[in-house]
């Protein structure tokens, strides 16, 4: 017998003559339920603007791995507030070849949490912490690339951690960023957006965009169609860009994509993501009648329950204390993705999955309803 195998038969018959069989199966129940959560330690704090921080999580050794990330993606930490337990995704604004991962968090909720990383968290804490994934990401290339970026608000955590990758893996790679906010005071990473801007004065180029303060340096109003006009059409008509990452609310994404296809730009080049309040969560236009049989696969196991049509999978899925994948619960990550093995099921919103994925069965469950009498979903095939 392994070490590892007798240490686990040892902590099992241990639990087994300490505990009643109901209290094991709770233990049981929390012990892999965070299987894929690991304890990271806050290593600082910093404050953006009155209503941001940047938080810094270090990377014990037998994590590095674990925590590799490319450009652009994200974290989800879970923490217990009140008696109930909070997911929450946060995109990583550092780059991969720095120690440590470091989120930007934006107080959005009352009694949230971004409301308690604000307010009661401390250098030193410890938070449950899913490794990095998500989708709008920068991969690196030997070829020289232009890329821009539009990004509004707290949409620009991600967007820093592809700006500096850009700019530090190829010394002739440009980047451009369109960035709006209220004000100067409110903008999101200011001050290291202008160390950037001094360190690659040639190559980094950025437009901040203030709806609220006329101030040096920027542009008043928002960022709309005439905005990137006057940027591609004026300001850099002589680069060839060869990708877009637009990031931040729904209205802005849509104008500035509708924008650059009218321009004739494909949409493989175009890249997106929502950043919504997380706390908030769409109702179904119409919540069809009946019950569904739900057959469920996650970690190789299956799971059949009953719910109704009305409801969101995602949800009938937790209720069941059934170990999922999720974060966001908004349809703004992509976490909770699975396929769709028999039935059918629609989704209420979606920002994340292509035409292609959805032919192929690919799901956001905390978006979707089941409109078949049996549905069958596989959070492993993905």
């Amino acid at each position: 017998m392994s070490k590892l195998n007798y240490l686990l038969q040892t902590v099992l018959i241990f639990l087994i003559s300490r505990f009643k069989s109901s209290e094991l199966s709770l233990i049981l129940h929390e012990i892999f339920n965070m299987a894929n959560f690991y304890p990271l330690t806050v290593q600082k704090i910093k404050a953006l603007t009155p209503n941001s921080v940047a938080i810094t999580f270090t990377i014990p050794k037998d994590l590095i791995q674990t925590f590799n990330f490319i450009a652009g993606q994200y974290i989800t930490i879970k923490k217990e507030i009140k008696g109930k337990e909070l997911r929450r995704a946060y995109s990583i604004s550092s780059t991969p070849t720095c120690e440590g991962i470091t989120i930007g968090v934006k107080k959005v909720d009352r009694g949230g949490f971004s409301d308690y990383a604000h307010n009661k968290l401390k250098v030193g804490d410890v938070l449950e912490v899913m490794p990095p994934e998500g989708r709008f990401v920068y991969k690196p290339t030997s070829a020289n690339k232009n890329i821009i970026a539009f990004a509004a608000g707290s949409g620009i955590t991600p967007i820093m951690s592809i700006a500096k990758t850009v700019l530090e893996s190829n010394p002739d790679n440009n980047f451009v960023l369109v960035y709006g906010n209220k004000s100067y005071k409110e903008t999101m990473f200011y001050t290291d957006l202008v160390k950037l801007q001094l360190e690659y004065t040639n190559r980094f180029h950025i437009y901040f965009i203030l709806s609220q303060t006329q101030e040096d340096e920027s542009i008043f109003g928002r960022i709309e169609a005439s905005t990137v006009n006057f940027v591609l059409n004026n300001k850099h008509k002589n680069l060839d860009f060869n990708d877009y990452y637009l990031c931040g609310p729904e209205a802005m994404i849509q104008l500035v994509t509708n924008n650059l296809k009218e321009k004739g730009i494909t949409e493989d080049k175009i890249h997106f993501e929502l950043f919504t309040s997380t706390e908030i969560k769409d109702e179904l236009p119409e919540k069809p009648d009946g019950k569904t049989a739900l057959k469920v696969i996650v970690d190789d196991e299956e799971f059949s329950l009953s719910m109704d049509k009305g409801s969101l999978v995602l949800d009938a899925v937790l209720k069941e204390n059934i170990d999922a994948p999720y974060s966001c619960q908004g349809g703004v990550c992509s976490s909770c993705i699975a396929r769709v093995k028999e039935g059918k099921a629609d989704m209420v919103k979606n920002q994340i999955l292509t035409d292609g994925e959805i032919a192929e069965g690919l799901i956001l469950t905390c978006q979707a309803h089941p409109t078949t009498p049996t549905l069958t979903v596989d959070y492993d095939d993905v």
